[in-house]
């Protein structure tokens, strides 16, 4: 349910809840060979890191190019990876989110400066926690100092062992009691009390998209789910795209969901796994999801002044995955060679599923990829994820 920021030691604390097989491609027939030749040789890269399986795609008005390589499961290494295969995006699920507060805020409904106090009357309370200070801008933006919900639970270290993802796999959280666990610890700060929403600092923490998905509900008097259906789902017809729920599966075609956890030398299977709302649960596919970031990067589903919101940053210093990267409203900036105006992006992890995207500013062209592979505590992820960077920045400048 997290991007990967801060690098491998930090993705596994903040989770807390050699491949064979054949390589192919599709492409639309009238796009350029360069563009799949390109595609299919990064997505080969990513592959070789010692991924199991890996899927991408391309699109822009003039079509879509995807690539594939590695197995669906190792135990059966020469089928391939479903070319619209459903997987857990993770932290993707925030622009999602932000999405939906922004469209509120345009409708008049919530001010990104509305204190977390104006609608959720003390919910944000207790060691040095204080929702009167931490505004809407504030969850989305990453700037309230709240703590991780994951990073402190009681129970996090057993999960990052098989025996402990065997027994938590099918168990939900609801999210007052996310948020319960965020407040047991004082706050990393407290933003300015004259200008709270002009907070500068950041850290990111999923306990600010828990706390965004209460507004939304308190607001509209409708689910998280249900908003996120309306508004996003519907309207831009992503028929593959969906929140789980209190569901551990995911729909096929998919593939099987590896995590190598720390010190084990082989994988588990965790591609069951419940947990997440607002701050990580969507499930989707590589086309859906760059239809939603071309939508929304095009102005579809914001206001210009929304969308013009959602692009205000602040430096993001820890994100360690890629050097400048500034951190919006639920949306990420950084800077790319060959690209003007750089590339907005977000990531997402999940046990056993490494989802990697992009847009570009005008949301002519988009790139999407998901790997079902997670090796914590791994050198070897280091090099996965860099090479999924490299497929986005490629492919977004080709």
């Amino acid at each position: 349910m997290i991007s990967r920021r801060t690098g491998l030691a930090a993705t596994a604390a903040a989770l807390l809840t050699g491949a064979s097989g054949p390589a192919a491609t599709a492409a639309a027939p009238h796009r350029a060979p360069g563009l799949r030749s390109r595609l299919q040789s990064d997505v080969n890269a990513i592959w070789a890191t010692g991924a199991t399986g890996v899927l991408a795609e391309v699109q822009s008005a003039r079509g879509r190019t995807t690539a594939r390589a590695g197995s669906a499961d190792l135990r059966a290494p020469h089928h391939p990876v479903p070319r619209d295969a459903y997987y857990r995006i993770g932290s993707d699920t925030k622009t999602f989110t932000a999405t939906l507060a922004l469209q509120l805020a345009g409708e008049g409904r919530l001010a990104l400066t509305d204190t977390v106090e104006r609608w959720l009357p003390g919910a944000v309370r207790g060691n040095g926690n204080d929702g009167r200070r931490i505004t809407v801008a504030n969850l989305l933006r990453q700037t309230s100092g709240l703590n991780d919900y994951l990073a402190v639970s009681p129970d996090s270290a057993d999960a990052f062992t098989p025996d402990g993802y065997h027994r938590s796999r099918f168990r939900t959280t609801a999210p007052e009691d996310q948020l319960k666990a965020a407040l047991s610890r004082p706050p990393l700060w407290v933003p300015n009390a004259e200008h709270p929403a002009r907070e500068r600092r950041w850290g990111y923490s999923n306990t600010n998209y828990v706390v965004a998905g209460l507004i939304i509900e308190q607001v509209t008097g409708n689910s998280w789910a249900q908003e996120i259906h309306d508004r996003i789902i519907e309207p831009l017809g992503l028929r593959h795209t969906f929140t789980p729920g209190t569901s551990p599966y995911v729909p096929r075609p998919t593939a099987t969901a590896y995590t190598w956890f720390p010190g084990c030398a082989r994988p588990t299977d965790t591609t069951l796994a419940s947990g997440g709302g607002a701050d990580g649960s969507v499930i989707s596919t590589t086309h859906d999801h760059g239809v939603f970031l071309r939508a929304l990067m095009s102005g579809r589903l914001l206001h210009p002044a929304q969308l013009a919101a959602m692009k205000e940053t602040v430096v993001a210093e820890d994100w360690s995955a890629a050097p400048g990267v500034r951190y919006g409203l639920g949306i990420a900036w950084r800077p790319v060679a060959g690209r003007s105006g750089g590339i907005w992006f977000h990531g997402g992890t999940h046990l056993g599923i490494v989802s990697e995207s992009g847009v570009t500013p005008d949301g002519a062209r988009a790139a999407t990829s998901a790997t079902f592979t997670l090796r914590m505590g791994d050198p070897a992820q280091d090099a996965q994820d860099l090479a999924a960077l490299r497929l986005v920045d490629r492919a977004l400048t080709g």
